[in-house]
């Protein structure tokens, strides 16, 4: 029987369909036969929705369900995303036992009109207001009236939209919507003709449903009022009716709780709770896109947050502070601490020393402060059991202490300048890091008196505005003290001797004799001095003057342990190019000697001054340089530390001998020679060229470099003599031999090169021709000689 009715079709015969407006929602009711529901069979249901102008269908959905005796009819919803106005939407059924493969026939479909086919006034968009969600899809449309064409449908601020046409219908789709900056979104509707009637917009919001509270919780300062407090969280971008709502609920009572909720920075809501103890609050906020929830559970004896301490007042000592208050928490046990504002910016916390109620007198004491000092404290207290949180900060109260006597001692140098029947001593006094004036009104009390007479002593008194204080005494051992004196007492005194003139003489002889300066260097932070450690002394004294080149100097000096051979001394003086001294002084007994003298810079600039040469002596390949008169001492704005020489070279190669190439900003080229004795103050160039044109420059560098070269002097050097000897043999006097030879040429001739005579043109041939052949013949008849000379007696026989 069972597989048999499985077998057998039950088709749908009765089928409604309405719509939810609200909500944008197609409600089917349907039913197959009192047969299946006596069955109780599982069924299988297909549905079909379409919309008006569309031929197929535009959703289907299955739909499982088994049916009971009772005849109920069935129910589905569909929601639409498209405003249910825009247009008709059609539903159909059809029907089979689940385990069956035979359908029923469709049911005929069952249609909800929209209001395309009702006669409008003028064009209608639909929703006609609406929140939307950031990041959502909707979709908007615009009915037109019979006869009328739409003409624009479109949305400001302008977004990206899908255009959809349908014969009176146009539909606009948004995708991903977003916060366009703007409180709202308008959408406007326009159909072809212009009167009044043939427009309509509506305005949409772009919101986010609320965030959930990570951060509510509940106290309480008196245990009888609760006060609840959370944070917005993040911008919903809706307003007005449409902001967040807040409600709060008492589960354990089943009551809502009667507060008012108030929010500026954070959200608040304070109401009596009466006798109840144990709470379960749940805050729900909601706004038009949603809801969210939070819940606090939570014991009221263990979440008092006191109120701030009232009405504090103070008693105090040189060192101690004892700070009372009020309260305004009765019956509540409570634990309070202190904060203390030093004067170097530190903060101290001191807890009290036990609880109390707000019946006792509550106090906490800070000890061991400085006298004479202000401090800056405030109180704040919670709950001593099952603490929960601290309460606010009481008012801050600022307190001074008590005077007290100065603690540690002046730090105390002299000055020594020798006068006609004496000297003259400043004494400097200062304030040292362990100094502590402990009160007001200070002043500060010199005394003097002889090493050897202690009964004669001399004192002055000077204001707080006074460091130092000119003494004239005689040539004797003098010892001088300084206290500081407040409205309670005197300090310890810091005490100085000045040794007599003869010892003082002394050291003077061997500081001009032994003690010479040594140069320190200077640093980016200060001049860096050592000086050699003598164990005889209990501590060393460095003095310098801020301004040397003044009067007064500004005397400055630091102390130093007995272990200590170096130190970086620093002062916002100090600036570049000026010469600083410091003297290392030695001290035991109150006894002074001078040790070590150092001079140094900051950082060393180029020369203030050029050497000048005062003397230029040339020869026919060198010159010599002079600049004597030029300062090498402290008045220049760094060590001299030598010399260089420039040369201008005939060629940019610099060949001339012990010279360096040295090229000038503007390319032209120098030979560099230098000289690395400062002392040494002449200088000769050598290997020039004689009767040639040159340029010179003497500039002194130190470490911080040269001035510019900018100002030559110009030299001739003079005709080299030995060359003109040379010229003289190799030019004058070939020349003048030349000319004696063409004078006496005939002379000459005859001696060096006589002429060879021609018989030809002899005397002797001129006779009267007689010739053998082509040549003459001479007769001896026909020969007179002019002389005849025998040379010997044997030639004369043989002619």
């Amino acid at each position: 029987l069972f597989v048999l009715l499985e077998s057998i079709v039950f088709p749908v015969t009765y089928l409604n369909v309405s719509k939810d407006l609200a909500f944008q929602r197609l409600l089917v009711e349907w039913d197959v036969g009192k047969s299946a529901h006596d069955a109780e069979l599982a069924m299988s249901f297909e549905i079909q929705v379409r919309r008006t102008d569309e031929t197929s269908t535009m959703w289907t959905e299955f739909h499982n369900a088994t049916l009971d005796k009772s005849g109920k009819p069935l129910h589905w919803i569909w929601d639409s995303d498209i405003p249910l106005e825009c247009m008709a939407h059609s539903v159909r059924i059809r029907s089979k036992a689940k385990a069956s493969k035979i359908w029923s026939q469709w049911s005929l479909w069952e249609t909800v009109l929209g209001l395309d086919t009702s006669n409008n006034s003028g064009p209608q968009i639909f929703p006609n207001e609406k929140i939307v969600e950031e990041g959502s899809d909707f979709t908007l449309c615009c009915l037109g009236r019979k006869g009328q064409t739409l003409k624009e449908f479109f949305l400001v601020p302008a977004v990206h939209v899908f255009n959809h046409t349908y014969s009176q219908v146009r539909l606009l789709t948004l995708k991903n919507v977003s916060h366009q900056g703007v409180p709202h979104i308008t959408v406007y509707c326009q159909e072809s003709c212009n009167e009044e009637q043939c427009y309509d917009h509506a305005v949409f919001f772009v919101g986010k449903s609320p965030h959930a509270p990570n951060d509510f919780s509940c106290q309480t300062q008196d245990m009888r009022r609760v006060t609840c407090t959370w944070s917005q969280g993040g911008d919903t971008y809706l307003y007005g009716h449409y902001s967040p709502k807040y409600t709060l609920y008492e589960e354990f009572s089943q009551n809502k709780v009667p507060c008012t909720v108030s929010c500026s920075e954070q959200c608040s809501c304070s109401w009596d709770i009466g006798q109840q103890r144990i709470l379960k609050i749940t805050m729900t906020v909601e706004n038009p896109l949603g809801k969210k929830t939070t819940t606090d559970v939570f014991d009221v004896t263990h979440r008092i947050y006191p109120a701030a301490p009232l009405q504090l007042w103070e008693e105090c000592t040189d060192t101690k502070i004892t700070l009372h208050w009020k309260h305004q928490n009765k019956g509540i046990e409570l634990f309070c601490q202190t904060e203390v504002l030093l004067p170097d910016g530190k903060v101290e916390l001191h807890n009290s020393s036990g609880t109390h109620f707000h019946y006792a007198s509550p106090s906490i004491t800070v000890d061991g402060l400085q006298p004479y000092t202000e401090y800056t404290t405030r109180v704040h207290c919670g709950a001593a059991k099952h603490f929960w949180k601290w309460s606010e900060w009481s008012e801050a109260r600022t307190i001074r202490t008590k005077e007290a006597t100065p603690s540690g001692k002046l730090d105390i140098w002299r000055e020594i300048t020798p006068v006609q029947g004496g000297r003259n001593v400043t004494l400097f006094w200062k304030q040292a890091p362990s100094f502590q004036a402990n009160g007001e009104n200070i002043s500060y009390e010199v005394t003097w008196e002889k090493v050897e007479d202690c009964s004669k002593s001399e004192s002055t008194s000077f204001s707080s505005a006074y460091n130092s204080t000119r003494i004239s005494i005689d040539n004797h051992s003098y010892r001088m003290s300084i206290t500081a004196k407040n409205n309670v007492n005197y300090s310890l005194p810091s005490i100085l001797i000045i040794p007599s003139s003869t010892v003082t003489m002394v050291f003077l002889f061997l500081d001009t004799q032994e003690l010479k300066e040594e140069q320190v260097n200077g640093t980016d932070d200060g001049i860096f001095i050592t000086w050699e450690p003598r164990h005889i002394y209990d501590n060393y004294i460095v003095d310098w003057c801020n301004f040397p080149m003044l009067q007064p100097c500004d005397l400055q000096w630091k102390r130093f342990g007995p272990n200590t051979s170096s130190a970086l001394i620093n002062s916002a003086a100090f600036i570049p190019g000026v010469r600083y001294n410091f003297q290392i002084y030695g001290s035991v007994a109150n006894k002074a000697s001078l040790l070590e003298k150092k001079t140094g810079f900051l950082r060393e600039l180029p020369p203030l001054l050029d050497p000048v040469v005062e003397k230029i002596e040339l020869t026919f390949n060198a010159v010599t340089l002079s600049w004597d008169s030029y300062p090498t001492n402290g008045s220049q704005s760094g060590f001299i530390r030598g010399y260089h020489v420039y040369v201008s070279p005939l060629k940019e190669d610099c060949s001339l001998k012990g010279s360096q190439k040295h090229v000038l900003p503007d390319d032209s080229v120098l030979c560099k020679y230098t000289i690395e004795n400062p002392e040494e103050k002449r200088y000769t160039v050598k290997h020039l060229l004689s009767n040639t044109k040159y340029k010179l420059v003497v500039k002194a560098y130190t470490d911080g470099g040269e001035t510019p070269i900018v100002n030559f002097i110009y030299i001739d050097t003079p005709l080299n003599s030995n060359m003109l000897y040379l010229l003289v043999l190799l030019v004058v006097v070939p020349a003048l031999v030349a000319a004696i030879c063409r004078w006496k040429m005939k002379w000459v001739k005859e001696c060096c090169c006589p002429v060879i005579p021609s018989p030809n043109k002899s005397k002797v041939l001129s006779f009267q021709e007689f010739k053998i052949g082509s040549e003459k013949v001479l007769k001896i008849s026909d020969c007179i000689p002019d002389m005849l000379a025998v040379d010997s007696k044997a030639e004369a026989q043989k002619l």
